[in-house]
């Protein structure tokens, strides 16, 4: 590393108090030249998406959710009125529970369970996790994010007494994913065992006539807010989804906002030079030989930041993650995402990020601001702030030492503002990087093939039970039964297991394992 290398490859955005720097990546000389046919073409792209172009033609839908912070964007009244309006209503909403106007059964809500996957938690939880202040939140927040029944058990502890003073936000776009749904009822079951009415609890946020939208009408839930399906779950932070429980928490959603719009006005400059998600895209592409031959390893040195990781595995791998280009041909395209923090992943992986084997470029997050007070010195004139910049500043040399690629970016603090522009960062980065590589950045066939298949795993249950219960007293083996349903021998003894581990088949051990035994 030199001085003028640095000086050559450090990208300053004074205006959004932010920097990039590539300067240890060996970015040949020409190779910004080289990509910018192809990256004005990512930017026309990107023009035409926020022009209200169909992104995402599997189910012929646009893909808005730039729009979510500057609503004059939108391609058409309506589209601008609703989101407008959905903002107005969630203030709306947020207020009169902050201020008693709205109240449970037994009296103001303290506590927020918020019950959703994926998207619908994902992001919720980073901008949870980042911004909360437990001693001024105006709501303690909790999360069924998974169908893990002992998960939930473990929340509902978490709450214990507060339960009557609990508001359970349930998040589905279609009213009809599993997990969500299932967390819903696992709640509803719990307000019930607490002599509570569960319909004073909830609020549903999903799409028009969908099937939680029904229930939250029939049930006359406390109230019900817009999903759109022009925005994807994995870019819906910004809207009621992340936006809802973020205000419901005390989190300033228009600093949010604000901070996002901003990061929009300068990423979407054709300027490549000038634009950080272009580089950024950019960037990838070089370090991935843009086909994904690196993995990405996020470390942000900010304990606040630990969830950030996650929340860019949604986004990146389910973005990116894809057999098909836009042409049909097969390329199988993502670049794996996975972090947690420094400086405490130095003692966890950074000896094989240094010595081992190298299929990864890092990503280091620094954040200039230690804390929102005065630090102590843990060494005369050193603060523990500190050696936190230390040690990323040597753990990003050590890497490069051993050739090891890296990109580093620089924000001032964690607040809401800086929480938006990452946010408006990363999604931008996304698409662009999507065009380079030639593939659809906006759908998920393969998320919807999972689903599918637990559907038949259910349905192979449901089989089973029905043939032991058919013969009670009669023990098959898993294969005999599974032969009998028509149904997969490996599937059968999987979920026949599981059902034995609690209790709703009688299991007699076979030798080999294979002749094991079941009955009811």
């Amino acid at each position: 590393m030199s001085w003028e290398r640095f000086k050559q490859n450090y990208h300053p955005y004074p205006q959004l108090g932010l920097a990039l720097d590539l300067s240890r990546l060996p970015l040949p000389d020409g190779f910004l030249a080289e990509k910018e046919p192809a990256m004005q073409a990512a930017f026309a792209a990107m023009a035409e998406l926020e022009a209200g172009a169909i992104a995402n033609p599997d189910e012929d839908r646009m893909v808005g959710h730039y729009w979510l912070r500057n609503a004059a964007l939108a391609p058409n009244d309506e589209l601008r009125t609703a989101i407008t309006e959905s903002l107005v209503s969630l203030k709306d909403f947020t207020a009169k529970v902050h201020s008693g106007d709205i109240v449970g059964p037994k009296g103001k809500f303290t506590q927020l369970l918020v019950i959703g996957i994926g998207g619908s938690a994902l992001g919720p939880q980073f901008v949870h996790h980042a911004l909360g202040q437990p001693a001024e939140d105006k709501m303690a927040v909790h999360f069924f994010d998974n169908t893990d029944p002992d998960g939930m058990d473990l929340v509902l502890g978490q709450i214990g007494e507060n339960l009557p003073e609990t508001l359970a936000v349930v998040i589905s776009k279609s009213g009809g994913t599993a997990e969500t749904r299932n967390g819903m009822l696992e709640a509803t079951a719990a307000f019930k065992a607490a002599g509570l009415t569960p319909s004073a609890h909830f609020v549903a946020v999903t799409g028009d006539g969908s099937k939680l939208d029904q229930v939250a009408i029939a049930e006359n839930w406390l109230a019900k807010f817009p999903m759109w399906d022009w925005v994807g779950g994995r870019t819906s932070e910004l809207c009621v989804v992340g936006l809802l429980p973020a205000a419901l928490q005390g989190i300033d959603i228009d600093a949010v906002l604000a901070g996002a719009a901003e990061m929009d006005e300068v990423t979407r400059q054709p300027d490549t030079a000038a634009n950080p998600a272009a580089l950024l895209a950019l960037a990838w592409h070089f370090a991935t030989d843009g086909r994904g031959a690196k993995d990405m390893v996020m470390l942000p040195y900010k304990d606040r930041l630990l969830l950030f990781s996650r929340y860019l595995q949604q986004l990146i791998m389910e973005s990116l993650g894809k057999e098909l280009d836009l042409e049909g041909n097969v390329v199988n395209q993502g670049i794996a995402v996975y972090g947690n923090k420094g400086s405490t992943d130095q003692h966890a992986y950074v000896q094989q990020l240094r010595e081992g084997v190298n299929n990864f470029f890092v990503t280091f997050i620094e954040v200039l601001r230690d804390r929102s007070g005065e630090s102590m010195d843990v060494e005369p004139g050193v603060t523990a702030g500190d050696f936190l910049q230390g040690f990323l500043l040597g753990t990003r040399d050590a890497l490069t030492e051993k050739d090891r690629w890296s990109v580093t970016l620089t924000v001032p603090d964690v607040s809401p503002r800086t929480l938006g522009m990452l946010i408006a960062l990363y999604e931008r980065v996304v698409g662009l990087y999507a065009s380079l590589v030639g593939i659809n950045a906006y759908h998920q066939p393969g998320v919807e093939a999972g689903k599918k298949a637990a559907g038949g795993v259910m349905v192979l249950k449901g089989q089973l039970e029905a043939a032991l219960a058919a013969a009670p007293g009669q023990a098959f083996t898993a294969e005999a039964l599974a032969n009998q349903v028509y149904g997969d021998a490996e599937f059968a003894f999987k979920i026949l297991e599981h059902l034995a581990a609690n209790g709703k088949v009688t299991r007699t051990a076979g030798d080999p394992w294979f002749e094991t035994t079941y009955q009811v």
